[in-house]
């Protein structure tokens, strides 16, 4: 009887330790309530004492970063209107955590409120922030026309204010995941889209081809240019050459005339007196002085006579042979 009563005393102990004592984990934050109503509110990870239940009772709440999509799983897409009435689908999640949780726990309460009225704000200020923009802020292909960052950046900013000061809830971030058109005018704004790239891409070849021409037509200038810079280079060269030469010749000439005469005829016998080449000129030419004369002191070269040859078959007279003998 005695070990019963024993075990029932320890029993108790154990239960009331256990009542009285509760951890705080890193990842939560603690609120003490009595009857009902927060009397303290634990930040720090640790070991916490309370009165026995149902005095006093812990609420937990998770302070780590939190994540919600919008829409939800499950729900379906909402549409916003943009500033020059296109109707679009947006997809977006915002990261948020608990930053007064005392505030928190009166507004709310759990997990699922929160994310529940959070929703409603995000979906409000989307709302609001892309009618102010034209799509092409949204979506487009000129960076300069992309206001993406700056709309993302306005929500954040109105969600925050709105969350703080209504649930305790401190916005961290919110991203914009998806920019999409309903099902029902999908395919008729794609075909428009790709009927304005056509006709850009049409208006980008016709500037690339117009500036091509440019550039040959300038090439083909700039070779003539060239090429006559050239040309007038190369004859003003080619003369000043030529007259040098004329100049050394005229020199040269005026040193030995005679000489100079002499080489000129010689080189003249070279290219013209060759294998083959039969002249006909008087016996006095000039042209022959050369061949005809050994020089102006030297004896004169006679050129020979050939005598008449008889024809086959006749007999030698004394008349034939008289200038031989």
């Amino acid at each position: 009887m005695r070990v019963f009563i024993v075990l029932v005393v320890l029993a108790l102990v154990v239960l009331t330790v256990w009542s009285v004592c509760f951890v705080v984990d890193e990842t939560q934050y603690a609120i003490v309530t009595r009857f009902g109503d927060p009397v303290r509110t634990i930040t720090e990870p640790g070991l916490g004492f309370k009165w026995l239940w149902p005095i006093e009772s812990v609420v937990n709440l998770d302070k780590r970063l939190l994540v919600l999509d919008l829409p939800g799983p499950g729900e379906p897409a909402r549409e916003y209107l943009t500033k020059d009435k296109k109707n679009i689908e947006v997809t977006s999640y915002t990261a948020w955590c608990v930053e007064r949780p005392l505030h928190y726990l009166e507004a709310v309460g759990t997990r699922e409120e929160a994310e529940a009225n959070l929703g409603v704000i995000i979906a409000s200020e989307l709302g609001m922030v892309l009618g102010k923009h034209d799509l092409s802020a949204l979506l487009s292909v000129e960076p300069e026309q992309l206001q993406l960052e700056s709309v993302m950046g306005q929500i954040r900013d109105a969600c925050k204010l709105t969350a703080a000061a209504q649930y305790g809830i401190k916005i961290v971030d919110f991203r914009i995941k998806r920019i999409t058109f309903p099902e029902q005018n999908r395919n008729s704004v794609f075909e428009r889209m790709r009927a304005e790239r056509k006709r850009i891409a049409t208006r980008y070849r016709s500037e690339g081809e117009e500036e091509a021409a440019k550039i040959r037509a300038a090439a083909d200038q700039q070779r003539t240019e060239i090429l006559a810079k050239a040309y007038r280079e190369a004859k003003e060269i080619q003369g000043r050459a030529e007259a040098e030469a004329t100049k050394i010749y005229a020199e040269a000439y005026g040193q030995d005339a005679e000489f100079y005469e002499f080489l000129r005829t010689l080189e003249s016998y070279e290219k013209s007196l060759t294998k083959g080449t039969t002249i006909v000129l008087p016996a006095d030419s000039s042209y022959l002085r050369l061949l005809l004369t050994q020089g102006a002191t030297g004896p004169t070269v006679t050129p020979p006579v050939v005598a008449n040859e008889p024809a086959p078959g006749e007999e030698d007279t004394d008349d034939q042979r008289r200038p031989s003998e």
